[in-house]
């Protein structure tokens, strides 16, 4: 089994522009419209995920910028 690469937070969006563009032009049948709008969700799951994280990394950074000027 290999592993799969993650994902970038700008590959994700870019993606996600991608995908919404070909909708917007209804390049997209039925069929395969179903399964972009299923990894479009899934791409804004994994895009949420990683703002979380940078948020609650960042916050912790600040926190302790701030103890060692205390």
């Amino acid at each position: 089994m290999t592993a799969r690469k993650e994902i970038s937070y700008s590959e994700a969006i870019g993606e996600i522009e991608e995908i919404l563009t070909r909708i917007e032009n209804e390049e997209l049948d039925v069929d395969e419209l179903s399964l972009k709008v299923k990894r479009v969700a899934s791409l804004i799951r994994i895009c949420r995920d990683k703002l979380g994280k940078t948020e609650a990394e960042v916050d912790k950074i600040l926190k302790e910028m701030d103890e060692d000027t205390e």
